[in-house]
């Protein structure tokens, strides 16, 4: 973005939130309104726009205590849900491209083409991997009707990204799906997002970086267009904090509760991507725990971020060269 683009964003993030909300709201108000026992009219009212603001936010609240299990089976509702999760996880930037395409055909930057790819990339292959692994499982996928369980498994990868609901227990998900979900939600979503984790540009340039390596080539190169090496170091430098975070939270958490490796760095996972989702480790944990997750968030939503920012313009030209000399990697 060019600086003079930053009041025409900062207007998008605005009309956005307000028409996107809205809309998802009054599509999903008729779900509620015919809701058994829900309550007045006026309460599904509020909380079709409460659904609205934490789908779109990917937050990941619910209003009602039941959370998603009276819609389970309603697919429109479920698929409202999931739109509005997806259009917040792809970025502000990518939506006030997307609008100035629609109006101008202006040409899509790289930023813009690489997050939509990677971003449906990583969908269609959590969707896969999560039915594969689950569609056997009587404690999730195989104990519904066949023609839900693809849905589900959709569903579950669209909110792993940093959605945070879930129609499903994750704590009855077999390890293997546990793994990959917690992947998912370490990336997370687009950059300037409401979603959180290291991003998907920041995996993007990473393979970038590894197929240009497979090449021998010494650019990254992607719609025809060359990424700078800087790019790179900042991802590389994104992905290594986000770890060292996760991995110092999920180590303190299993020496704080003695739960199981795979729980404690699920929910920590989740919590430094700020996703929501639990294996059912948050509702027993101690005060330290609590505030070992609460620093997790913060340090997951802010700190990475500002640690990327501040890599970002701390970039000085150097006026002189060291001696090159070679180690062996690998």
């Amino acid at each position: 973005m060019r600086l003079g683009d930053i009041p025409a964003v900062l207007a998008t993030v605005a009309v956005s939130l307000v028409i996107i909300e809205t809309i998802i709201a009054v599509l999903i108000m008729p779900v509620l309104l015919l809701q058994p026992d829900y309550g007045p009219w006026w309460v599904a009212v509020r909380d079709a726009f409460y659904y609205a603001a934490s789908a779109f936010t990917n937050t990941g609240f619910t209003p009602n205590a039941e959370g998603l299990a009276p819609f389970d089976h309603n697919l429109w509702f479920l698929i409202c849900i999931a739109t509005a999760v997806f259009i917040g996880s792809i970025g502000f930037p990518v939506i006030f491209a997307l609008t100035r395409w629609v109006k101008t055909r202006q040409r899509l930057s790289v930023h813009v083409k690489l997050t939509l790819a990677a971003t449906v990339i990583l969908f269609f292959i959590g969707w896969a991997a999560i039915y594969l692994l689950e569609f056997d499982n009587a404690d999730t996928l195989a104990s519904q009707e066949p023609w839900l369980a693809p849905f589900t498994a959709g569903f579950t990868s669209v909110m792993a990204r940093s959605g945070g609901f879930s129609t499903v227990d994750i704590a009855s998900m077999n390890d293997s799906t546990i793994t990959v979900l917690s992947m998912l939600m370490f990336v997370g979503g687009g950059s300037a997002s409401t979603a959180g984790g290291i991003k998907v540009t920041t995996l993007a340039i990473l393979f970038l970086a590894a197929v240009a390596e497979a090449k021998g080539v010494q650019d990254m190169q992607v719609f025809r267009r060359r990424i700078p090496n800087d790019v790179l170091r900042l991802a590389v430098a994104v992905a290594l904090w986000g770890a060292t975070i996760v991995a110092v939270a999920a180590i303190t958490l299993m020496h704080i509760t003695g739960t199981e490796f795979k729980y404690a760095l699920f929910d920590t996972i989740s919590a430094f991507a700020t996703c929501g989702l639990s294996t059912g480790l948050t509702q027993s944990l101690p005060d330290s725990g609590v505030f070992v997750l609460t620093a997790t968030m913060w340090l997951g939503r802010v700190g990475t971020v500002t640690f990327a920012a501040a890599v970002a313009s701390s970039y000085r030209k150097q006026l002189y060269t060291l001696p090159e000399e070679r180690i062996i990697v690998g």
